[in-house]
């Protein structure tokens, strides 16, 4: 992990090309963003608005690299609760501003990222990152200059170990919840499908190895064999070729493959293993690394057949009481559906307003400090977020009731979420299955 000067050394070199590249590039607001006035800033892909009075927060969310095609889908939702937000009010008087930066899912780019936000737009609170090798690099540079980082979709269950002996300071939190419990749910999923035989494949990266560690654990304990378990099939994040990997993964006559992967190399795996012929007869078990609408048409058809037909995945769902008013908003100012973490997103952004109108400040402290207490208080349940505002105005206490659930985050910047289970149909398509819970 980079320390914070190696960072800021990498973000100033970003800065540096951001004023070339600003000179003749795109400046526009990454796709599927509102418009909330906002102005490209000196600095590579990132955006801002231009008031530099009341609170601050940023986003840090991939809208290139090998998660856009799932990033995409969020990088809406901030940008609509800052309107939302500004719309009744703003927090402590003043209005919300916002700074986006993309990621890139890249470890470099987000703690170059991180680094900008933090010391030279000194923001509050960050929604980000998305990938967990991201946010391990964000997180690392948002404690020390105490900026709340609040991930829509982190999943890595080193973030729980690492709160857990104080490594945050109370400056982490995140929507969605840890693949501890995913890797139950799809471990469960597989058992009740009556796979015994079971290989894994994972990226490597602190989201595949700690997903596959937590499913071989989950996946034994309920009398299921793992077949590759003394020898993990673990991808370079960079790679451009998969044809041993694909090979040692099928090797050994699963049952099934749990395959926990990005969606731009995740395909090129995908596709190496069936030109191999590996994949016949055996069901290929997927995870929220790759759920978005383009990823079977990615790793492409033979003939009229999508190769992906057939394959189960899961994914951190959402059943919040706020789900509805927030699906309807968002019909209503972007049209159609929001995608896969737009939910999370949007309750990440919402609780880091809310718990700075809570503690009355527009700090990173004041949000650290109160953000359990509008998340998971004894006050009146809320699930519009302006109502939460003037019940904090008034002194009153809430308990957010987020759109993604009821985001009760604990000690360790957990909650504990619903799971999607999705397949893929004969015209490529993903659909909903069932939900379900883990026990």
């Amino acid at each position: 992990m980079r320390k914070i000067s190696a960072a800021l050394t990498f973000s100033i070199a970003t800065l540096a090309i951001g004023f070339l590249v600003g000179a003749c590039g795109d400046n526009s607001t990454p796709n599927g963003t509102a418009n909330t006035g906002s102005t490209a800033t000196p600095a590579a892909n990132s955006t801002t608005t231009s008031s530099d009075k009341g609170l601050k927060i940023g986003s840090l969310l991939p809208s290139t690299g090998d998660l856009a095609s799932v990033g995409q889908q969020m990088l809406g939702s901030v940008p609509l609760l800052v309107d939302t937000v500004n719309a009744c009010g703003g927090v402590n008087g003043e209005p919300v501003n916002l700074v986006q930066v993309d990621d890139q899912t890249d470890p470099r780019a987000g703690a170059a990222g991180m680094t900008k936000l933090a010391t030279l737009d000194k923001v509050a609170g960050v929604v980000g990152s998305f990938a967990s090798s991201v946010s391990s690099a964000a997180v690392s540079i948002a404690t020390p200059n105490k900026v709340m980082l609040v991930s829509p979709g982190s999943t890595s269950p080193v973030f729980t170990e690492k709160a857990q002996k104080g490594d945050y300071k109370g400056f982490w939190a995140r929507t969605a919840p840890p693949d501890t419990y995913q890797a139950l749910a799809l471990a469960q999923l597989a058992r009740k499908k009556g796979f015994k035989r079971v290989s894994t494949v994972v990226i490597n990266n602190d989201y595949g190895v700690g997903f596959e560690k937590a499913f071989v654990q989950t996946f034994e304990k309920l009398g299921g064999t793992i077949v590759n378990k003394d020898k993990p099939v673990r991808y370079d994040p960079k790679a451009q070729t998969f044809d041993t990997e694909a090979a040692a993964a099928f090797a050994g006559k699963p049952d099934a493959v749990l395959a926990v992967l990005y969606a731009e190399t995740g395909s090129l795996f995908l596709k190496a293993a069936y030109q191999q012929g590996v994949t016949k007869g055996v069901q290929i078990l997927l995870t929220d690394g790759v759920k978005s609408p383009t990823f079977p048409e990615q790793v492409g058809k033979d003939a009229d057949k999508f190769i992906l037909t057939g394959a189960i995945g899961t994914v951190p769902g959402s059943n919040g009481k706020a789900l509805e008013a927030f699906n309807k908003l968002w019909k209503d100012k972007k049209g159609g559906a929001p995608g896969e973490y737009a939910p999370q997103a949007w309750d990440a952004a919402a609780l880091l307003t809310l718990a700075a109108q809570a503690a009355k400040e527009n700090t990173g402290v004041g949000i650290a400090n109160k953000i359990r207490e509008v998340a998971d208080g004894p006050g009146t349940e809320v699930t519009d977020v302006c109502e939460g505002l003037k019940l904090l105005k008034d002194g009153k206490k809430i308990n957010y009731q987020g759109a993604s659930g009821n985001v009760d985050i604990d000690a360790n910047g957990d909650v504990v979420g619903v799971y999607d289970v999705w397949t893929v149909g004969d015209d490529g398509k993903i659909k909903v299955i069932d939900k379900v819970t883990p026990k």
